[in-house]
């Protein structure tokens, strides 16, 4: 009986000592590619980490020797798994979009804008579309398409839709800036229309020079 006594105290008088330590001061964000955040069932990750997974699968000079009918669009469903993951370690996804730049090299400061753009959205759309489980970011860092499990298009898949359609324009093919991503039901209905969304788009990527003035005519002229 006194063992079992003093062993009760000794355990007592240890739990007391742990509840009286002062707790660590939270760590104060790093700009450095070193910095972690860790989030449940995420994984820890460093900006590091982030940018070298995401650099490979948005390297412009890449993604323009892709061969294949919609060849980029596994490459933007991966990516937007590393982005979430960024987003849910705490990173500024624009910024893990920019750092992962420059490994590669300089890029045209107009593409680059108009990828991050596009990065960003589809993120968004895929998180509101609640694809972001975990049987969505198992398909997403495959390159799979995920399931939506949110709102009236729920039970669906969600695809990549080219937002000026291929058959218009078949040198946005591989374009991410030129990627969506939809409903089935939704790109089943779309099909190949091109409205004033696609026709300002156009404009606006042949003075950035994203999109050849034969590719604008065939836009126009597919209105």
């Amino acid at each position: 009986m006194r063992s079992l006594y003093w062993l009760l105290t000794l355990l007592a008088l240890c739990s007391c000592k742990d509840s009286q330590q002062k707790p660590k001061a939270p760590q104060k964000p790093s700009e450095t590619l070193s910095e972690t955040t860790a989030q449940p069932n995420t994984g820890s990750y460093s900006k590091a980490d982030l940018v070298s997974n995401l650099t490979p699968l948005i390297d412009p000079a890449k993604l323009d020797t892709l061969k294949g009918k919609r060849a980029a669009t596994p490459r933007l469903r991966k990516a937007c798994y590393w982005l979430q993951i960024a987003h849910k370690n705490g990173f500024d996804v624009g910024q893990i979009i920019d750092l992962s730049y420059d490994p590669n090299g300089p890029v045209d400061p107009l593409r680059a804008k108009a990828q991050r753009a596009s990065l960003i959205r589809n993120r968004l759309i895929l998180e509101r579309l609640g694809c972001f489980d975990e049987a969505g970011l198992a398909k997403l860092r495959k390159g799979n398409a995920p399931t939506i499990t949110k709102g009236p298009y729920a039970g669906e898949i969600v695809t990549g839709d080219h937002i000026i359609p291929r058959s218009v324009c078949p040198e946005l093919d591989n374009k991410i800036y030129n990627l969506e991503m939809m409903p089935l039901t939704l790109k089943q209905r779309k099909g190949a229309k091109v409205t004033q969304r696609q026709i300002d788009l156009a404009k606006r990527w042949n003075q950035d020079g994203l999109l050849s003035n034969a590719g604008l005519q065939a836009v126009l002229a597919g209105r």
